[in-house]
């Protein structure tokens, strides 16, 4: 038996809310609610009534789905709103100088205390590597001795006022928000293998509006980051180059697109009609692909500068994984290789049952990632709440009991 716990992932371009089952093996989905967003703009807030009006639709969709009235969840938060910083701890090691529970938490507690710039709060502080006298880059220190531990972190802070809207527009629907959670750290729970992690891999999450960034290096996120392309500008182009309504636009993206001219049949053609004009006109695929190519190459070239700017490039050997629901638009795979000199693949959530038939997407990635880390983020919480009031962490014995080794997921401890 699993932990029923909600998510509602919030995009520029759809709402989707989850009830699901998280067990050791898997996430049983209960639930699904999908709406088209309205009030976003890039993965920000626009207009606080109609994206309450649309997480609302979506939450009710959910709850009819799968029998649950939802008062609470895990929701998702674009990196757009996020900046990242690393930061490290140390301490003294007590009592048998063997490290255990309390000396983890003692060294994560020193991490945190880092300044937080004006108008930003802190999200999330992730664990990277420990280090304990001379021995560097440890994966778990727990039962080790020593005299002093070091902890390297990779802390993640976002914008109050983004967050506060966001707030607002989750509780005016009817619903706590747990925590936020970051997009691509969410879909790169839910898409990456532990090889791909132990090697070094970033996550690139395509929405409508931005593009989500995560590396992993270690087993751990290294770096998090945002460019401000999404489908949407791509849809804007082929309006703007083609003459043609948004929602014409976008058709004609789904329906014809191709993110590779080279893949098109250059006497390929389909019918549209252009504003002001009577009658169908004839396009030439191969130019919409010249359309979308130079955009989709733009968005791989800021992620490219991204990378630069992280110092990770060259080192990311498994290359790029593409996710989130413009990454289906056909070609994209092939030129982030070519783009960003790198392997690429496109990936979809795994492991997970139940009402899965839409979900099997890069669209749902973000979506289906929030329930599981979601709920091994609070697990944490819980013993890092418990150690500051008790002075030891809580021990989780009948979570931990089927939780395994889930924490292997998203923090740096030896595989299974």
């Amino acid at each position: 038996m699993g932990e029923i716990v909600v998510g509602i992932d919030i995009g520029t371009t759809k709402i989707c809310t989850l009830v699901g089952e998280v067990r050791a093996k898997d996430t049983y989905i209960l639930g699904v609610g999908v709406e088209p967003a309205q009030g976003m703009k890039k993965g920000m807030v626009t207009d606080v009534d109609t994206l309450s009006a649309s997480i609302s639709s979506s939450v009710h969709k959910a709850e009819r789905a799968s029998g649950y009235e939802i008062g609470r969840a895990f929701v998702s938060l674009s990196a757009t709103n996020a900046q990242s910083i690393n930061s490290n701890g140390m301490t003294g090691i007590s009592g048998s100088r063997e490290v255990d529970d309390m000396d983890i938490q003692r060294v994560m507690e020193a991490a945190r205390a880092v300044p937080i710039p004006h108008g930003r709060e802190l999200l999330h502080v992730i664990p990277r590597r420990f280090n304990l006298d001379d021995y560097i880059g440890i994966r778990n220190p727990k039962g080790m001795h020593g005299y002093r531990l070091e902890v390297d972190t990779h802390i993640i802070v976002s914008s109050s006022t983004s967050m506060r809207n966001f707030e607002k527009c989750v509780e005016k629907a009817g619903v706590y928000i747990d925590r936020f959670i970051l997009n691509p750290l969410a879909a790169g729970d839910v898409v990456l293998t532990p090889t791909e992690r132990e090697s070094g891999v970033m996550v690139v999450d395509i929405g409508g509006g931005t593009t989500d960034i995560a590396i992993f290096v270690e087993g751990s996120v290294w770096h998090t980051g945002s460019v401000a392309v999404g489908g949407q500008l791509v849809t804007n182009d082929i309006a703007h180059g083609l003459s043609l309504p948004f929602e014409i636009a976008e058709s004609v993206k789904l329906d014809y697109g191709h993110a590779d001219p080279r893949e098109i049949n250059q006497l390929e053609t389909f019918p549209v009609q252009p504003f002001g004009e009577e009658r169908l006109s004839k396009v030439k695929r191969s130019d919409l692909a010249m359309i979308i190519n130079a955009r989709v190459t733009e968005l791989f070239e800021l992620v490219l500068e991204e990378v630069r700017q992280s110092g990770h490039e060259g080192l990311l050997p498994a290359g790029v994984v593409l996710t989130g629901g413009a990454s289906l638009l056909p070609g994209m795979r092939t030129i982030a290789h070519h783009t960003l000199k790198m392997p690429a693949r496109l990936a979809q959530p795994e492991s997970i049952s139940g009402m899965t038939d839409m979900l099997r997407s890069p669209a749902f990635s973000t979506s289906v990632g929030l329930l599981r880390l979601g709920l091994i983020m609070d697990i944490e919480d819980n013993r890092r709440d418990s150690f500051r009031r008790n002075g030891r962490p809580e021990n989780n014995s009948g979570l931990g009991k089927w939780l395994g080794g889930l924490f292997k997921r998203f923090l740096p401890e030896d595989e299974q």
